[in-house]
């Protein structure tokens, strides 16, 4: 065992510790960069080699891109959404879900009295209405033939929501499925959405990278000819956290809106939503006016702001239905009506830690898009990253194991400050990581360049000790000789 502990030690101690720290920063730095890369940009070795070796790094991204946003959460401008709640006075007084669809029609006829801008509805319609006169019909037995024939001339449940839809600047929200299903479709009525590329074009694709599904669970069809849009509510999850949300998706080869996109075009009558790819991927998306940065993948990073500021911004679907609702809620307002009622609600994590409706999701979306307060990561930051820990790597392996080098000098009279060294230069590099979250919106990988460079400045530090003591020990033998 002896023999072994020797032998590392001479690893670490060879040309004062140099080759090994520069392995160390190579192998190291390599696994990080490839973590950061779009899975489909990587070779196919590398999900064994991440799956053992990267793992780490993506855990110590999560965990710091959190905490940014729990040092410094989004503090939101203004409140262009109001969230209508199908809450529990709601089901108490109305009744348990799914409500009848004219009852449905009412609510919706409620919230356009009141002009907003447009209504999203986070709610599935695949099966008919069976309260609806046309089914009641066909459960009666032959003996009421005239009650089922006088119901039959009644409009359909399905007719009256439609009728309401058609009215209002409404979207229908679709839930994206992966596999075949009874009520599933492949095909789904959307707006065009245009297709710009930057560049030249190429035989890349520019959304190769984008979210894709085979199946959506949508609306019965006379409701989705009804309204003004339809768009994929999937809100994927990372280790059971929304960090991200795609903005467009693919439905096998046609290219679909999220909630908060389709939400925006209706909202300022825009005939087509523009997607700008180059041959990395996808680079923005713009509605109107609305230019929108996205990931290559046509995600944006979700800022999130806590709970407790945008809890106004909720109105129960009763005091909508009985007239006492605050009409400056709706008014030239985006509206998201859902279900948040025990045991009905769809919840999720934000990067918080708070456990909120996951409508609240979208309302944020469309809130951080309007005020122009979005996190970034863009690609040029990657290579920075990598740049950082490079040369910072690089200046370390040349500088701490000259004889005569501050840190030296330092460890010779102070053996154990080599942890506070180590320690106070990482933590500085995240200090700028804070900073630059604070100031630019910039989500800087600091966590991984700790993690490399700590590793590097380790192994270099053990080595400069393992000299000193060397040097301690000649010193002590000539003195005795």
């Amino acid at each position: 065992m002896k023999k072994h502990i020797d032998g590392i030690k001479r690893l670490f101690a060879a040309s004062r510790g140099r080759p090994m720290a520069l392995g160390i920063l190579l192998v190291l730095g390599s696994f990080n960069f490839l973590s950061n890369q779009v899975e489909p940009e990587k070779p196919s070795w590398v999900d064994t080699v991440q799956g053992m070796a990267t793992g780490g790094y993506k855990t110590a991204r999560r965990l710091l891109f959190d905490q940014y946003q729990v040092t410094f959460p989004r503090k939101p401008l203004s409140q262009p959404v109001t969230i209508v709640a199908i809450d529990e006075p709601s089901l108490a007084a109305v009744g348990q879900w799914p409500w009848p669809r004219n009852k449905l029609a009412n609510l919706i006829d409620a919230i356009n009295a009141q002009k907003p801008l447009a209504i999203g509805l986070d709610i599935y319609m695949p099966e008919r209405d069976q309260t609806s006169p046309d089914q009641v019909a066909k459960n009666l037995p032959p003996s009421a033939a005239a009650l089922a024939a006088a119901l039959k001339n009644l409009p359909t449940h399905e007719a009256i929501l439609a009728n309401s839809l058609k009215r209002s600047p409404s979207i229908l929200g679709v839930a994206a499925f992966d596999h075949a299903a009874q009520t599933t479709t492949d095909r789904l009525v959307t707006k065009p959405i245009a297709i710009k590329r930057l560049d030249t074009p190429s035989t890349e694709d520019g959304l190769r990278h984008t979210q894709r599904f085979e199946r959506v669970l949508a609306s019965l069809p006379e409701l989705q000819s009804a309204t003004h849009g339809q768009a994929l509510l999937s809100v994927p999850l990372d280790n059971g956290v929304v960090r991200r949300i795609p903005l467009v998706m693919r439905l096998g080869e046609t290219v679909v809106p999220s909630l908060a996109l389709e939400m925006l075009r209706v909202a300022t009558d825009t005939s087509a939503i523009e997607v700008l790819t180059d041959a990395r991927g996808l680079r923005e998306v713009q509605v109107a006016d609305l230019r929108i940065s996205t990931q290559e993948d046509a995600e944006i990073w979700l800022h999130a702001a806590p709970i407790k500021t945008t809890i106004g911004r909720y109105v129960s679907a009763l005091d909508v239905l009985q007239g006492k609702a605050n009409p400056e809620l709706f008014e030239n307002k985006l509206v998201l009506l859902g279900l948040t009622g025990a045991g009905l609600n769809d919840m999720r994590t934000t990067p918080l830690g708070e456990l909120v409706p996951g409508i609240e999701i979208q309302a944020q979306v469309i809130e951080s898009i309007i005020d122009q307060n979005l996190l970034r990561r863009p690609h040029w930051l990657v290579w920075s990253e990598a740049l950082v820990i490079g040369l910072f790597g690089a200046l370390l392996i040349w500088y701490i194991p000259r004889p005569k080098s501050g840190v030296m000098r330092l460890l010779r009279r102070y053996p154990k400050s080599a942890g506070a060294i180590g320690i106070g230069l990482n933590l500085l590099l995240v200090g700028v990581g804070f900073a630059l979250f604070n100031f630019y919106g910039l989500l800087a990988d600091t966590a991984s360049s700790f993690l490399v460079l700590s590793a590097v400045m380790g192994s270099l530090l053990t080595s400069a000790l393992s000299h000193i003591e060397k040097e301690k020990t000649s010193s002590t033998q000539n003195a005795v000789a």
